[in-house]
């Protein structure tokens, strides 16, 4: 992709520039009224979101990688159209194809309020039918404003349903997890990770207290990040989501991650919109299905 061009196509005077960001990859600064934002063409991600007046949203790892091929460790990958490891057992890639590769700019349009809103999309390719042979068209729509939005939307352009699952995996940049609760989710019942996939029923706010990766199963549309020590909750609301993933590895596990520093653990949570485990989509031949998520935050 040329950066000349996609600035002559899609940039924004004084509001939206593209630039070419780390590993050569498109990236979108956005800056506007409402907050600053950074976003990758590259798998489609949104790196950074800043509020006016507010500190950053998204948690980045310092070490995160940006090659083709590789997830960038941070901000909100996507995870299509599978979550978690391969459901066929084919020995493909964890969470799916669509958060690896280059994704084709659509649109960016100034909306009536001063949010800006940028558009991309995939299609299948020869390369994505052996992978997972079915046609589609995929987009998402990123709205920077006072909150952030991400809209996914799954256009089945074939002659046969498919099935799928997903997830918004967003990275939050928090204070510090140990002084950090997760609100909406008491008395749902969850699948443990940790412990050999266990359904078991929450009792309370979530707290972290070790290693927590968790399917949360028939959530409410609205969860809340309560940073206490950052001094702000972050709000969440979901369309068209019944899962929630909770996430955040502790120490052993940052450690041993390439693309995390050894403490980056406490400075992030991911709670991720999602439609996984029980809850699979089917997208009959020429329909389409849309799930989204809206960041914002509060004062507690």
């Amino acid at each position: 992709m040329n950066i000349e061009q996609l600035n002559a196509d899609y940039g924004i005077a004084n509001k939206v520039k593209f630039i070419e960001g780390k590993g050569g990859f498109p990236t979108i600064e956005i800056s506007n009224e409402h907050a600053q934002a950074t976003i990758s063409v590259y798998a489609a991600q949104v790196l950074s979101f800043k509020p006016v007046n507010q500190s950053e949203v998204m948690f980045l790892s310092s070490q995160a990688y940006y090659q083709s091929g590789k997830a960038i460790k941070g901000g909100t990958p996507i995870c299509w159209p599978w979550f978690g490891p391969d459901p066929e057992e084919k020995g493909r890639s964890s969470h799916g194809f669509v958060r690896n590769r280059l994704w084709q700019m659509r649109d960016v349009v100034s909306t009536q309020d001063g949010a800006t809103q940028v558009i991309m999309g995939l299609v299948d390719t020869a390369e994505t039918r052996e992978i997972w042979d079915y046609s589609f068209d995929i987009a998402i729509a990123i709205t920077v404003g006072s909150s952030l939005t991400i809209e996914l939307i799954t256009q089945n352009t074939g002659q046969e349903p498919f099935s799928i699952t997903q997830a918004l995996h967003t990275y939050f940049q928090i204070a510090d997890i140990n002084q950090l609760a997760v609100l909406g989710l008491a008395g749902k019942a969850y699948l443990d990770k940790v412990d050999d996939g266990k359904q078991k029923t929450q009792a309370g706010a979530v707290t972290f207290s070790g290693e927590c990766d968790r399917i949360y199963l028939d959530v409410p549309s609205e969860l809340v990040i309560e940073d206490r020590a950052g001094n702000r909750n972050i709000k969440i609301t979901a369309t068209n989501s019944k899962t929630a993933i909770v996430w955040n590895p502790e120490a052993d596990i940052s450690a041993n991650m390439a693309d995390l520093g050894d403490q980056d653990y406490i400075n992030f949570v991911c709670v991720e919109t999602a439609n996984a485990a029980n809850e699979i989509i089917e997208v009959a031949a020429g329909d389409h299905y849309k799930i989204a998520a809206n960041y914002s935050v509060e004062k507690p």
